[in-house]
């Protein structure tokens, strides 16, 4: 048996020997590229990649090796196409994205939609992005504030993403997919829950404790020690503060945002009632225009896969190769198709940038009903 030196020195040998073929490949990728760019054919060929990585797997001498050949093979087509991605962008020939730039939002002269009632977060977050002078109305649900923006009734919605401690709003992601709306904006509101009730309310008089649902969820600890309170679950923080004034009845309490207090009449019992005191939620501001700030910085896509072995490595290797940051993936179930994803994908950048371009050129072909969700 040769020692482990000498099977080391062939090894390398090897590895040359496959780096000069690498690269040998890639040079007629190259040629490739240049043909389809002055031919005007797409990158991708799924049929003919697909009928390739089944011949090369049958080359191989046993089940190990025939594995590993489509897997080594799969990642250097997606090496190749990258690399004629970056080609296409780089002649120009990789299309416009349907996005405008604009300098700013103009947050004044601009009608502004919120699910709930007066004084909820949304309310909060809707005056801390666009200054509390602005036009601003509320529905009774986060879909009639996607309606509103869709026919015209409003210029933005906002809209609440993910919580920090109690996570995402998954509702928030199904709609995004659902309409033609895009987001322009975020905001992020430090969360502090106020436990409320009518004056000269005591803890002792309180039976019954009325709010939002993640409300509750986030106060567990502190509602825990008065295992007496009755929880009840309102649409909103802002309509609990509300009921509890309308009712003005010292056994019941809200757990609400401090400016609910004043906006209905109510004391602080106590203040802050959420077990994190660094409790934030994420808004995000949407549109009906697909437009973006210059300075937008982060963009977020979603999209569906094709039922093929890597197709989602496959597709995050777009972002990993161009160099930009994934802040987040989230995935959501589509509807009346049991086991089957939206997937969710946040990612820093601005749609000027080539290699988010590049990017989103390569997410766009090899996805399956891609869309650009917006750049903030």
């Amino acid at each position: 048996m040769e020692d482990l030196q000498e099977l080391r020195k062939q090894i390398d040998q090897i590895d040359q020997e496959m780096v000069r073929l690498f690269e040998a490949r890639m040079d007629v990728c190259r040629q490739v590229a240049e043909y389809k760019i002055a031919n005007g054919k797409k990158v991708l060929d799924r049929s003919r990649e697909l009928e390739k990585l089944d011949t090369l797997g049958g080359m191989a001498h046993n089940d190990f090796n025939r594995h590993g050949i489509r897997e080594l093979f799969q990642q250097i087509m997606a090496m190749s196409r990258k690399l004629q991605y970056q080609l296409l962008e780089k002649e120009g020939v990789s299309g416009s994205l349907p996005f405008t730039r604009i300098d700013h939002i103009d947050r004044k002269h601009c009608r502004v939609v919120y699910q709930g009632v007066e004084g909820a977060y949304q309310h909060q977050a809707a005056l801390e992005y666009f200054g509390k002078d602005v036009n601003v109305f509320h529905m009774d649900t986060w879909k009639g504030c996607m309606e509103a923006i869709k026919e015209g009734m409003a210029d933005y919605a906002v809209l609440p993403i993910e919580n920090s401690s109690a996570g995402e709003v998954n509702d928030i992601y199904d709609l995004l997919e659902e309409y033609e709306n895009y987001i322009v904006g975020e905001q992020i509101i430090k969360i502090q829950h106020a436990l409320l009730g009518v004056p000269g309310t005591k803890l002792e008089d309180i039976r019954t404790v009325f709010s939002h649902p993640q409300a509750l969820m986030q106060c567990a600890g502190y509602l825990n020690r008065h295992p007496q309170w009755k929880q009840i679950s309102l649409s909103n923080t802002a309509v609990a503060a509300e009921k509890a004034a309308q009712d003005g009845d010292k056994s019941q309490a809200a757990i609400a945002g401090e400016i609910t207090a004043k906006l209905y009449g109510l004391e602080i019992l106590e203040m802050p009632v959420n077990d994190c005191r660094f409790n934030s939620t994420r808004f995000i501001i949407v549109t009906n225009r697909k437009m973006y700030e210059k300075d937008a910085r982060k963009v977020s896509i979603c999209f569906e896969l094709p039922h093929v072995s890597g197709s989602l490595y496959n597709i995050l290797s777009h972002i990993i190769y161009n160099d930009l940051n994934m802040c987040k993936i989230e995935s959501r179930p589509i509807p009346e198709r049991n086991w089957e994803y939206h997937f969710f994908v946040d990612f820093e950048g601005n749609l000027d940038d080539s290699a988010v371009k590049n990017a989103i050129r390569g997410i766009a072909e090899e996805a399956v009903n891609f869309k650009i969700l917006g750049n903030y």
